[in-house]
């Protein structure tokens, strides 16, 4: 099958397909006399395996590991234990700095309790506030309510 095929059949785009073999996840297909890329089912199944770990949020690094273990297994499961186990503790850690973020926009939002004029608002008032404490070329760096995936 082609490129396109291959996309269409694992429903991922032809960028990311490309982006997999650059990154060495996916291995490159034999080329035609036409310079056409001809994928085979082994494809479509390391792509079903690499787009299952992304769904579980794991980086391809992660990925890159799990497939030299399916792809050179040794004698136990030992190596993807811990490497689950790595990624269980980053989505832990996650898990709580969503939850912290959380309490924190409660506690923003308890600021404004009814339709007031916006000069009035208790949420700008103190995003005012925050923002004036800490001036632009001394504050952190923006937290993000959505980190990505850990880093590795």
């Amino acid at each position: 099958m082609r490129i396109g095929d291959l996309a269409r059949t694992t429903g991922t785009p032809v960028q990311t397909i490309r982006f997999y073999e650059q990154q060495g996840l996916l291995a490159p297909p034999r080329r035609e006399d036409n310079n056409y890329r001809v994928y085979v089912d082994a494809h479509v199944e390391r792509l079903a395996f690499i787009r299952q770990c992304r769904g579980l949020d794991m980086t391809l690094d992660e990925i890159r590991a799990l497939l030299a273990l399916r792809d050179r297994p040794g004698p136990d499961c030992s190596e993807v234990n811990a490497l689950l186990d790595e990624h269980i503790g980053h989505v832990a850690e996650r898990i709580r700095e969503l939850r912290t973020l959380e309490r924190e926009l409660r506690v923003l939002r308890a600021r404004c309790s009814g339709p007031n004029p916006l000069a009035d608002c208790g949420i700008l008032q103190q995003l005012d506030s925050a923002a004036a404490a800490s001036p632009a070329h001394t504050a952190a760096p923006a937290r993000s309510h959505v980190h990505g995936p850990h880093r590795r």
